[in-house]
């Protein structure tokens, strides 16, 4: 009777070739998602399957914020109240400054002959929860490429922009705020019009502005709205409050440190941007296409001009060969086999005259000539 060991001790493949397995396997992955993005379906599927879940999950805190909200005093509802209604004055009064403004600017813009910007549309989305990676600075929010969320639109409060849409799932997406060290956005200074390029820092407290000369007009105070130059982001929202300027004397640029003018971490409420890419084709690689197109034409030509030459040569040739025949005279067709086989004809030699009429000749050609005044003597 043949005898196994019980289930408990079979041993299969040692624990450190299976760690190996797997740590080649998640180095696998991770290379393939980050140069491929070959998980990005299987990350889209996770995210609609479990999206029940998380809200399931969130259903405590938000039963938690309901009776926060009901346990309010009337007092600080009617102060509320009073600070809502005075902001209301104010965003009536510059809402009519803006509507002169835009007639002004529609009219400039037709007496310039200039194309108008297009209107931006949004959808407001609220803040669910932050990830779980504490290096980053990402939330997410609550609409989807189902509700018309695009990668990269960007996220903006009342007060500024707050971040960018980094990746969308169906019923989700993925929101980098704008203290991200990797997040960067185009600005200006709107005091002097100078574009640079704002980013997050690795702490997420404060922006740095970089590609700023050590020449240039920036001050402590300064206001920083998105340049729209990018394509992405409208111009003229707000962004950061410069800081401070640090001079430094070997680099021939400054360290401008800022703060974010939108309250970054502190919104829930929150709109996301729709965009349109309106920005010209870049003409160094609109050029490089032409001659790219134009060399493949000159090619075709040039390899249709010497195939052309070709079979002129080739029947050129042919009629070289072939004597041509007299007008009027039927050409029979001649076998190959019969003018290969036919010797070719020797040349006719001439026959060498006589004695007699050599001499005779020579006479004839030592006799003179009669002139017109006589015979000569």
């Amino acid at each position: 009777m043949e005898y196994s060991p019980p289930p408990l001790f079979k041993q299969g493949p040692s624990a450190l070739a299976r760690l190996i397995l797997f740590v080649l396997l998640a180095i696998g992955l991770l290379v393939s998602d980050a140069r491929f993005n070959t998980l990005e379906i299987v990350r889209s599927i996770l995210g609609a399957g479990l999206y029940p879940l998380q809200r399931a999950a969130l259903v405590p805190r938000d039963i938690f914020t309901g009776a926060a909200d009901l346990a309010i005093t009337s007092a600080t509802l009617r102060s509320e109240n009073a600070k809502l209604a005075q902001k209301n004055l104010e965003l009536s009064v510059k809402a009519n400054d803006a509507t002169q403004l835009t007639v002004e600017n529609a009219h400039l813009r037709a007496l310039l002959n200039l194309q108008s910007r297009a209107s931006t549309d949004e959808t407001p989305a609220e803040i669910q929860y932050d990830t779980r990676d504490p290096f980053t600075q990402k939330v997410i929010i609550g609409k989807g490429s189902q509700q018309g969320i695009q990668d990269g639109a960007p996220v903006v409060t009342e007060d500024g922009v707050i971040g960018q849409v980094t990746r969308v799932f169906p019923l989700q997406s993925e929101v980098t705020l704008l203290t991200d060290k990797d997040q960067a956005v185009p600005v200006e200074i709107a005091r002097t019009g100078l574009r640079s390029v704002i980013y997050g820092t690795p702490k997420g407290d404060t922006l740095d502005l970089h590609f700023v000369p050590i020449s240039a007009d920036v001050q402590a105070g300064d206001q920083l709205v998105t340049s729209g130059l990018d394509g992405i982001y409208p111009p003229g929202l707000q962004v950061a409050k410069v800081l401070r300027v640090d001079k430094q004397v070997d680099t021939a640029f400054v360290r401008v440190v800022c703060l974010p003018i939108a309250a970054v971490r502190g919104a829930r409420q929150l709109l996301v941007l729709h965009y349109n890419v309106n920005v010209p084709h870049n003409p160094i690689e609109v050029e490089a296409a032409e001659a790219a197109k134009e060399a493949k034409e000159n090619k075709g030509k040039r390899k249709g001009a010497s195939k052309s030459a070709a079979a002129a040569s080739g029947a050129s040739g042919a009629s070289a060969a072939v004597p041509a025949a007299p007008a009027g005279a039927s050409v029979a067709p001649v076998a190959p086999s019969a003018v290969a086989e036919k010797p070719a004809e020797k040349p006719a030699v001439p026959k060498p005259a006589s004695a007699a009429a050599t001499a005779k000749h020579s006479r004839k050609a030592h006799m003179p000539k009669p002139t017109a005044l006589g015979t000569a003597r």
